[in-house]
């Protein structure tokens, strides 16, 4: 990520910690909170080596405790993005990371249907990248990237065509998170985290949801390392969100996208 990682810390005013998996499943632990994994694969539209779904699922047997993993396959791939995807179960990942802006894909293109048709079948949660990154923020023409592969009403027709596939759109989608909003509100099979915002700038529009109409459709992360989530536990206990809501949004709804018991 060398050349990405240094933009987004101008972007998110912090810098990013190198930690190993030991001391970052370490970290994790102390707060009693699990850490979803993500791999990445970009290779098509950035030439860059991918991280593999092999290492996300070694560091999950590690630390089963501490980890829970999501692989990654390249779209642009094609057959071989969705045969990656039947050896998801045998690792143990939980679910497909996909980065339509650093992929440098628009979701809603349909020779991307029998991939999100075999994440359907297989059971899998598909957590797309939504809205602005920190990723190329800040630099001429966004190092290339393109926000609008992330506007969120491109996930619409996925979740119209496949009703049963468990969308999970990142970072609400800002700034047209009012469209993922009402997205959410029509169509069931979408839930939204709120990673990637200090709890306390979190949209108004957002939080209503959060606290009312959208409560079991919201989930909670932090965008580690880019925010940490002792800071975002912090914050949100300071919102004034009913006890039983945000059990919902830091427990509840997790575990039941996820299937934990």
């Amino acid at each position: 990520m060398r050349g990405y990682v240094e933009a987004a810390e101008g972007y998110f005013r912090s810098t990013i910690p190198r930690r190993t998996i030991d001391e970052l499943a370490e970290d994790y632990s102390k707060l009693d909170v699990m850490a979803v994994l993500l791999a990445w694969d970009a290779e098509t539209a950035t030439g860059r080596p991918r991280l593999p779904n092999e290492l996300v699922a070694e560091a999950c047997r590690q630390h089963p405790d501490t980890f829970i993993g999501f692989g990654s396959v390249d779209p642009h791939k094609g057959e071989r993005a969705v045969a990656e995807l039947d050896r998801f179960g045998e690792l143990g990942l939980k679910g497909v990371k996909l980065h339509p802006t650093l992929q440098a894909f628009a979701p809603n293109e349909e020779r991307f249907w029998p991939l999100y048709e075999r994440c359907e079948e297989l059971g899998l949660i598909i957590l797309f990248h939504t809205g602005t990154s920190g990723i190329g923020a800040g630099q001429p023409g966004g190092q290339g990237l393109r926000l609008d592969y992330a506007r969120p009403i491109l996930l619409d027709p996925v979740a119209a065509a496949f009703p049963d596939l468990k969308i999970l759109a990142a970072h609400f989608g800002y700034p047209w998170h009012l469209e993922l909003l009402a997205m959410a509100l029509h169509k069931t099979n979408i839930h939204i985290d709120i990673s990637g915002w200090a709890p306390r700038y979190i949209p108004m529009e957002v939080m209503r949801d959060v606290k009312g109409r959208l409560q079991d459709q919201f989930v909670f992360g932090s965008d580690y390392p880019f925010i940490q989530p002792a800071r975002c536990l912090d914050e949100l206990s300071s919102l004034d969100i009913p006890e039983p809501v945000l059990q919902k949004l830091l427990v509840g709804n997790g575990k039941r996208l996820l299937g934990l018991s």
